[in-house]
C-alpha cells in the first residue's frame, strides 16, 4: 500500500523532510563533538533531529585547504555510533561545505571529499552559487567522483544576483535546499546595508534595522522561501550570530518559521541546537490533532472525513501530514496510533 507521503504529496516525496536545523562546524575539534552530538541526541529522541555540515569553505585556513578537505574526508569515514545505537547509522545526517564553483580549491574538494566519501554523504552544500549554470557546473564535477551515489545538492543564496535567480535555482531537480547566506548578502552591498542587519535588535528596539526589519534583507528572505515552496524544497534560514543568546535564537527562529516560511535554520553553536528544535517544533496538541485526522483519513482510504464536526480532505491532509514529520524532526513524540507511517 503506497505511503501517506507518496499519496499526499506526490512528486514532492521525492525530496523527502529534512531535520530542521543544520549545524555547521569547521575546527577540528568542534566538527568531532558536532558528530558526537547528534548521535547522542538521536539516542535521547529516537530520530536524528539536526543534520551535521562539515566546513570546508569557512573552516579552511588559506593554504590549508587540501588538509581541511582530508581531514573533512576521514571524519567521515570515521563517524558512526556504536552497534548497540538505538537509531540506524545511515540515518544520521552528513553533509560537507565545498568551496565555491569558481574556487581553485572546489575541484579539489569534490575529489577528495565526494570521490572517497559518497557513500557517507547526506547532500553537498555549495556555497555563493549566482546562477542555475553554477548548479549544473557544481553537479558534473560532484557526478564525475560519486560513482553509482546521487548525493543532493544544498545551495547557499549570497547575493542579490542570487536572489534574483532563486526560482531557477530551486526549479533545478538535483536541488533539495536552499539557504540564505545573511552575512555575505549585506557585504554585497557596498556598503548600501547598514551592519546592523547583521544581527538581531534587542527587544526593547523598535528602530535598528536588523536582519528581521530592514526591508532588503526581509524582501530576499521572503523571495527564497518563496522560491522553495514553488519547487517543492527546503528554504533554510540563516545565521544568528548571538551565540550566547539563546532566548534572542528562539524568538528568531520562531520568527524565520512561523512569519517567514523557512523550515529549516542554521546552527553555529552547540547551544544553538534544542532553541532552533523548540522554535520549529510543532504545538503538541497539534501534533495529537493531526494524528487523529490521518488516522481516520488511512481508514476510510483518503476520502473525505468530519472531525469535531470540521470537514477535512487530502489538502487538510496534506497539512497535518506535514506537521507530523516536523514533528518527528524536532523530538516531538508521535502518538502511537500513527507511529507505523514513520517506521519506514
Amino acid at each position: 500500500m503506497p505511503h501517506p507521503r507518496e499519496i499526499l504529496l506526490g512528486a514532492q516525496a521525492q525530496a523527502g523532510a529534512l531535520p530542521v536545523c543544520d549545524h555547521y562546524s569547521g575546527v577540528e575539534a568542534r566538527m568531532r563533538k558536532s558528530l558526537q552530538l547528534q548521535a547522542e541526541m538521536a539516542e535521547e529522541f529516537g530520530a536524528c533531529v539536526f543534520d551535521v555540515t562539515l566546513d570546508c569553505e569557512d573552516g579552511a585556513p588559506v593554504g590549508g585547504e587540501a588538509e581541511q578537505a582530508h581531514l573533512v574526508s576521514e571524519l567521515l569515514r570515521q563517524s558512526s555510533p556504536g552497534s548497540d545505537a538505538s537509531v540506524d547509522p545511515r540515518h544520521l545526517r552528513r553533509g560537507a561545505r565545498l568551496h565555491p564553483v569558481n574556487h581553485p580549491a572546489f575541484a579539489q574538494d569534490v575529489a577528495i571529499i565526494v570521490g572517497a566519501c559518497a557513500a557517507k554523504l547526506s547532500y553537498i552544500m555549495v556555497p555563493k552559487v549566482e546562477s542555475f549554470c553554477d548548479v549544473e557546473t557544481a553537479l558534473k564535477a560532484i557526478d564525475a567522483h560519486a560513482g553509482p551515489v546521487t548525493l543532493p545538492l544544498h545551495v547557499l543564496i549570497e547575493s542579490p544576483a542570487a536572489v534574483h535567480h532563486a526560482f531557477a535555482i530551486a526549479a533545478h531537480p538535483r536541488v533539495q535546499s536552499l539557504s540564505f547566506g545573511l552575512m555575505d548578502f549585506v557585504s554585497a552591498h557596498a556598503g548600501a546595508i547598514p551592519s546592523s542587519a547583521m544581527g538581531l535588535r534587542a527587544i526593547s528596539d523598535k528602530h535598528t534595522l536588523d536582519q528581521f526589519n530592514h526591508p532588503l534583507v526581509l524582501r530576499a528572505k521572503l523571495e527564497i522561501a518563496s522560491a522553495c515552496h514553488a519547487h517543492g524544497k527546503v528554504p533554510s534560514h540563516c545565521v544568528v550570530t548571538e551565540l550566547r543568546d539563546t532566548v534572542a535564537l528562539e524568538t528568531a527562529a520562531r520568527v524565520a518559521a512561523t512569519a517567514l516560511g523557512f523550515t529549516r535554520m542554521w546552527s553555529i553553536h552547540p547551544d544553538q541546537i534544542r532553541p532552533i528544535l523548540r522554535a520549529f517544533a510543532p504545538d503538541p496538541s497539534e501534533v495529537d490533532l493531526a494524528a487523529r485526522i490521518l488516522e481516520k483519513a488511512s481508514a476510510q482510504e483518503w476520502a473525505p472525513i468530519a472531525i469535531d464536526g470540521t470537514l477535512h480532505d487530502r489538502a487538510s491532509y496534506r497539512y497535518f501530514w506535514q506537521l507530523l514529520e516536523r514533528a518527528q524532526h524536532t523530538g516531538v513524540a508521535v502518538p502511537n496510533e500513527i507511529r507505523h507511517f514513520f517506521s519506514h
